[in-house]
């Protein structure tokens, strides 16, 4: 536990405008795995849906927080292998500097920070820290790479763990 800052969960909130893959149904079974480092996590599939819903936690571990998270969404075939769906990936860095800001007497809702996109974290649109409900979040609309079109939409929230070093 000593090795860890703390958990970092990732709210797969939903996908916009994902490629279609089964070509007959027009459509695809998209989800979502989500990988840092040695870990790996995935959502449910939504079946028969190019603008899916999962609102789902994923929750990874944080030991070294200059690792990116790498996103990749792929369409469930049943006989097949899956197919690639686009992916893309994001630094935590930008989040956990907003978490060391002092919040206390802060309103909630305000923003403290803003990440640009650029070519390095296939951002979308601008990234906004907000603090809200005595907690620090950020949302991000991700736009997916090596694929026709899509964008997935992501919420990060930190959670600290008794015993382990911290931010």
């Amino acid at each position: 536990m000593e090795h860890l800052l703390g958990l970092l969960r990732v709210r797969v909130q939903r996908g916009a405008n994902l490629a279609i893959r089964d070509v007959t149904a027009r459509t695809s079974d998209p989800y979502v795995v989500i990988k840092m480092g040695k870990q790996k996590l995935k959502t449910r599939v939504v079946k028969k849906s190019t603008n899916p819903e999962w609102n789902e936690d994923l929750t990874l571990s944080i030991a070294d927080p200059t690792l990116p998270v790498n996103i990749h969404v792929y369409d469930k075939d049943t006989f097949t292998l899956d197919d690639k769906m686009g992916d893309a990936e994001f630094e935590i860095g930008p989040f956990l500097e907003a978490l060391r800001v002092r919040v206390q007497g802060v309103p909630s809702g305000t923003v403290l920070s803003r990440v640009q996109p650029s070519r390095q974290n296939c951002l979308a649109e601008e990234s906004c820290i907000i603090y809200t409900d005595g907690q620090v979040v950020q949302n991000m609309c991700i736009r997916l790479r090596n694929v026709e079109r899509g964008e997935l939409e992501l919420q990060l929230q930190w959670i600290d763990i008794p015993g382990s070093r911290g931010l």
